[in-house]
């Protein structure tokens, strides 16, 4: 199964696909580790990205999404605009989409041993966790 872990931050998706067998997750090293929503008050960039979002759903026949929940209210709440992105993401009707918060996924990684892959940028840490929680 591959599963595409995202976190949204500012104006972008940051993407991490993991092919997970009932042992085993594989990191999938791809040319595209982000998607960028340029204006979210024109309606053809919001169409383009969503059009770039299922494309590369449909490339890397992703069967889950799974994005890094971000908090509603409070000092770290998320901006509108990547309420919009998460919006965006949740419309695609080619696969599923859950959501895992930042506590889960520290939870995780405390108790786990995690080995981040060589190719695995810096930035795309927090997607790839959410691939394997």
């Amino acid at each position: 199964m591959n599963i595409c872990g995202v976190e949204i931050k500012s104006n972008y998706a940051i993407l991490s696909l993991v092919e997970k067998t009932s042992d085993t997750a594989n990191f999938i090293d791809l040319k595209i580790k982000k998607l960028v929503l340029e204006n979210d008050e024109e309606q053809n960039s919001i169409l383009t990205f969503k059009k770039n979002f299922e494309k590369f759903i449909k490339e890397n026949q992703v069967e889950k999404i799974v994005i890094k929940k971000r908090s509603k209210k409070g000092n770290f709440a998320g901006g509108a605009l990547t309420f919009k992105i998460e919006t965006i993401l949740q419309l695609n009707d080619l696969c599923e989409v859950e959501f895992v918060s930042s506590q889960a996924l520290t939870k995780f990684e405390k108790k786990s041993e995690i080995v981040y892959p060589k190719s695995l940028n810096k930035y795309q840490e927090q997607s790839y966790l959410c691939c394997l929680v």
